[in-house]
């Protein structure tokens, strides 16, 4: 059978995204990216009762590469979509059980699911699980240990294989949820550990009366002194009080509203670092590799360094090459292996 690098490379395939607010598609000939789309479409329009809109904007991402391989200087037709993320959850197109740690490129493999979606698309798609980590039956005193993650499990395989990160070591994915990912000495996850607070910070900038006191969109730079100056309140006064002094800093005529946000940032990152470290989710002398926002990487790299934490900065352009590495080697896994069952059947007959 041939390895999932080896299966991949000979495959022209749709690769899909699906998080809490966006869903990225892209089309690859072997390694090559040969069309990409996105829509701010996730799971959360699930939630809110919406599938069907999840299920046209998937319908019509594909579409779109499908469309822009037959444009190609050399013209892709895919045979096959592997897909990770919230997309696999109840909310998303069907549901996969989470495997439990440790677990990489390979118990991935083994649990990934085949499955077709005639109103998305002809073509068979596999559906790559994610992640949980528990204690034998929890209950409210030991809700603390137990975490799920659906496509971050994907980029940690990615990029061990890849070699942009290094085991052992923890990955901290800044995105709608802030997520530390413990890596063990085999590259397998082993653990993980996630709060809200990338979408809290989205909320409060966006839905509370903080509005008018804060900068719309993602921040492009954050000033650290502001930051640090978050840090310092939340640490004081909590952290429900130190988003309320953002609406005081207001009324004060104190900074602008992009140094506001980098003092909302740093709240909450103070409040999800010292949880992280009083968990030893987090230690000094740890590596920490850092995945997001470039402004809010810099701040968490600032904090980090403070509490004696090492970090390295992954790109964006690393972590999307990363997941698609993965996203290849699983699928070429599954391609080769279901060929090798279809052949051995028809040796025997």
């Amino acid at each position: 059978m041939a390895s999932g690098s080896e299966g991949a490379n000979n495959l022209c395939a749709i690769y899909v995204d699906m998080g809490t607010t966006n869903t990225r598609v892209w089309l690859l000939q072997r390694d090559r990216v040969v069309g990409c789309a996105s829509q701010p479409i996730g799971i959360r329009d699930a939630a809110r009762g919406d599938a069907e809109r999840l299920r046209n904007c998937l319908r019509e991402l594909i579409a779109d590469v499908c469309a822009q391989g037959r444009r190609a200087s050399e013209p892709c037709t895919p045979t096959h979509v592997a897909a990770a993320g919230m997309i696999t959850s109840s909310l998303g197109l069907a549901e996969v059980p989470h495997i439990h740690p440790p677990a990489g490129l390979e118990e991935l493999t083994a649990a990934a699911r085949w499955h077709r979606f005639g109103n998305v698309t002809d073509l068979p798609i596999l559906l790559v699980p994610g992640l949980r980590s528990s204690v034998m039956q929890p209950s409210v005193e030991s809700i603390h240990a137990v975490d799920v993650m659906r496509g971050e499990e994907t980029l940690c395989a990615g990029l061990i294989a890849v070699g942009i990160v290094s085991p052992p070591a923890v990955v901290l994915n800044l995105g709608s949820h802030w997520k530390a990912i413990r890596l063990g000495k085999d590259g397998k996850i082993q653990s993980s550990v996630t709060s809200l607070s990338g979408e809290l910070m989205h909320v409060t900038q966006e839905h509370t009366i903080l509005a008018s006191s804060l900068p719309s969109g993602r921040p492009q730079s954050l000033s650290m002194e502001w930051m640090e100056a978050g840090m310092r309140e939340q640490r004081l006064s909590g952290l429900a009080r130190a988003l309320f002094c953002v609406r005081l800093l207001q009324l004060e005529n104190q900074g602008t509203p992009e140094d506001r946000s980098a003092f909302m940032a740093g709240a909450f990152i103070a409040s999800d670092l010292d949880a992280f470290l009083s968990g030893s989710v987090i230690e000094p002398g740890m590596h920490v590799a850092l995945v997001g926002n470039s402004a809010l990487v810099e701040s968490w790299q600032k904090a980090l360094s403070s509490a004696r934490v090492t970090s390295t900065v992954t790109t964006q352009q690393q972590a999307e090459a990363a997941l698609l590495e993965a996203l290849r080697r699983i699928l070429g896994a599954a391609v080769a292996g279901t060929r090798a069952v279809s052949q051995q059947a028809d040796a025997s007959t």
